[in-house]
């Protein structure tokens, strides 16, 4: 096993150095947009780590834990304190246990590590990526996941973006966390006048951040020449009246009157709930949206759905999405939030705080294997808020996608840093898509996103505005989309197996 570093000897100070390595990678992400940290992160939490014994590193990959979502996740106090209607004390509890649950997933992980790589430290080196992998698939999987904070986002504006729609996001995070690990074995060598040996482990390393930039520059997926024109509206309606009966008609007017000079646009979007009354209720809405737009014109929306569903068997509420015009189709949210469009053990959480009891939170998630809404011709397949969040999700539900497409109401977290990395992560599932991607939003931002993942058109957040812009049609899939995170997660595996400590019995 490696020495540990003198620096690192007391343990508060290791402490402290794991928990500011995980903060460390909240900025890399937007508005900081900083992704040379990430590395650095990666190298830090290993000069504290790789020394520990075995039985430590559980909670050397919490603290590290807790330092990422401590500082990357808390926007969620926001909408329990502000909006949930809690008491602050109550607030800041449920926002600890959230981050001190979070952290259990890279505490698992490292556990894991040491089980796997016991005291052999070049062992350790060399299986950490694969375990901070199989730790970022884990936690965006398990109960629904929360696939969020992931180290390869933040190279939407990285060196790295090229490979993203070979790889994807969780390729590029492996790549990031393989650098870091890089960063110190070089090091490591360069002590021990191990030059060559050395300079042989920096120039593998430094190959994916050199070919990256060139392969940003490949057109996986052929784009049309043909335009499709889009006007978004961004009504910035409060969070506090947002569900309130009293002021529906002032919302629905709003919109309305926001769209009045945009009825012949080819694609209209309306953000998350915009019409915040369900479909069998807002019959004359729909109908005077009908009457004024163009014969070529489609009006998408946000619009709670309510009826009789074959999936349950029984007459259900869906958090859903509905093309009117010279478009069709429905679709239902699938990835349900937590607490926030659904409760979990609902029958004894009801009712103890206003948290539990937050508006439109009864939805049913949607079936499988939707599809897509159609806008004159063009296959559009729509996601919802949190939905844009998975990305093998995303990748196997837009195959056969023309356009992306999500909406989003992000007033649930004021002006947090939680709607910014909520955008860059819908820019990484368009650059891992090779797509154009259309978001709405309430209050921010509202934009239209190339097949580079860069923004070509945006409305700022708490603004009332309607952005216009082209967006335009994408065939074919990127080798991301024809296998998803598999090939990432097999070499992840397969390090495992064959580098991994193997035991030997005596007899």
């Amino acid at each position: 096993m490696a020495p540990a570093h003198p620096f690192f000897s007391n343990r508060w100070f290791s402490a402290a150095t794991l928990v500011v390595a995980g903060a460390l990678q909240t900025l890399t992400f937007s508005p900081f947009h900083a992704w040379w940290l990430g590395p650095v992160s990666i190298l830090l939490i290993l000069l504290v780590s790789l020394p520990l014994p075995a039985k430590k590193l559980f909670s050397a990959g919490w603290l590290t834990g807790v330092g990422l979502f401590g500082s990357g996740a808390t926007w969620v106090y926001i909408s329990i304190s502000e909006f949930g209607n809690t008491p602050v004390a109550i607030s800041v509890l449920l926002t600890v246990i959230f981050v001190a649950g979070l952290a259990l997933f890279p505490a698992l992980a490292f556990w894991f590590w040491g089980k796997l790589a016991k005291v052999s430290a070049w062992r350790r080196l060399v299986l950490f990526p694969a375990i901070w992998i199989l730790g970022d698939w884990l936690r965006g999987w398990l109960l629904t996941g929360f696939p969020w904070l992931y180290l390869g986002t933040a190279h939407t504006d990285g060196p790295l973006a090229g490979l993203a729609p070979v790889v994807g996001v969780h390729g590029l995070t492996l790549w990031i966390a393989a650098s870091g690990a890089a960063l110190f074995a070089t090091g490591w060598l360069i002590l021990r006048q191990r030059h060559a040996s050395a300079g042989v482990v920096a120039v593998v390393a430094l190959i994916p951040w050199l070919a990256a930039p060139a392969l940003n520059r490949v057109e996986w997926t052929e784009i049309s020449a043909e335009p499709t024109s889009v006007a978004a509206m961004q009504g910035n309606i409060p969070q506090q009246i947002k569900w309130d009966p009293d002021f529906l008609k002032e919302q629905i007017v709003t919109y309305l009157g926001m769209t009045n000079p945009y009825w012949d646009t080819d694609l209209i979007l309306w953000p998350e709930t915009a019409i915040p009354i369900p479909q069998d209720e807002a019959g004359k809405i729909i109908e005077h949206i009908e009457d004024n737009l163009g014969d070529e014109s489609t009006l998408i929306t946000g619009i709670p759905w309510h009826g009789y569903s074959e999936q349950t068997g029984d007459f259900t509420w869906h958090n859903s999405i509905t093309a009117f015009g010279n478009g069709e189709g429905i679709y239902h949210k699938q990835k349900l939030v937590p607490f926030g469009e659904y409760v979990p053990l609902e029958d004894v959480l009801r009712g103890l705080i206003g948290f539990f009891d937050l508006p439109m939170s009864s939805f049913t998630p949607g079936p499988e294997n939707q599809g897509s809404l159609e806008v004159d011709g063009a296959s559009v397949m729509p996601f919802i808020c949190y939905e844009v969040a998975y990305p093998d999700f995303l990748a196997r539900n837009s195959v056969s996608a023309d356009l992306l497409l999500t909406i989003s109401n992000d007033g649930w977290f004021g002006d947090s840093v939680g709607p910014l990395q909520h955008l860059q992560i819908a820019r990484m599932r368009a650059l891992e898509t090779g797509r154009y991607m259309i978001r709405g939003t309430n209050n921010g931002v509202t934009a239209i996103i190339n097949h580079k993942g860069q923004m070509t058109a945006r409305i700022p957040q708490f603004e009332r505005g309607v952005l216009t812009g082209e967006v335009f049609r994408a065939s074919g899939s990127t080798p991301y989309m024809s296998t998803a995170s598999w090939p990432v997660l097999t070499l992840a595996l397969i390090l495992i197996v064959f580098v991994r400590e193997r035991v030997i019995p005596k007899n």
